[in-house]
């Protein structure tokens, strides 16, 4: 399978949304631009940011999607038309409720499990078939309580262990760009 060329955080833009937990996956693209030395640039014709860093030695694309998260698809898709990368050579970064803070996992296809995100995404691209980092912000214990939950900023334990589980991910991230997604699942999902 080949590698990764493209790494996309879903989140939603504006100040009042930076630290919420339906950022994570902004707070991935934003470390890995840290860690990596890339420095985001508003691009129109993406409808969104990027940069590009070097990543074990290969050029990766960040984004991060300038729309509300449910219309991501558009900063997605135009992406990957513009840069002519196959889905299967990108990876999106997001909030997941069914794992507990300082759990990411790493996934490639299936639905989308209510992510508004990924449910765009699947409904641009027809399909289901890219990588997907699901970076664990657990649940509150009730739908009825999904929303604000979200879209909440999560305590300092919480978020000591979101950052955490981004960390580790961004330790494995070099394995999947280079292609040994089954290495980077096996060393992520038994990390610590």
């Amino acid at each position: 399978m080949s590698g990764l060329r493209l790494i996309v955080g879903l989140g939603n833009p504006g100040p009042e949304h930076l630290r919420t937990r339906h950022n994570a996956g902004f707070w991935f693209v934003d470390a890995l631009a840290e860690r990596f030395g890339g420095r985001f640039a508003v691009d129109a014709k993406l409808f969104g940011a990027s940069c590009k860093v070097d990543i074990g030695g290969r050029p990766v694309w960040l984004l991060k999607p300038g729309t509300f998260m449910n219309l991501s698809g558009k900063s997605v898709a135009a992406a990957l038309r513009f840069w002519k990368i196959d889905p299967a050579e990108a990876l999106l970064a997001h909030d997941e409720l069914d794992l507990p803070p300082g759990t990411a996992r790493l996934k490639f296809d299936g639905g989308h499990g209510g992510q508004n995100g990924l449910r765009d995404t699947m409904r641009l691209l027809g399909h289901g078939g890219f990588h997907r980092l699901r970076i664990g912000i657990g649940h509150p214990g009730h739908k009825d309580r999904v929303t604000p939950w979200v879209l909440g900023r999560p305590g300092g334990e919480d978020e000591t262990l979101i950052l955490r589980a981004i960390d580790d991910a961004i330790d494995v991230l070099p394995l999947a760009v280079g292609g040994d997604f089954n290495e980077a699942m096996k060393r992520l999902h038994t990390a610590r």
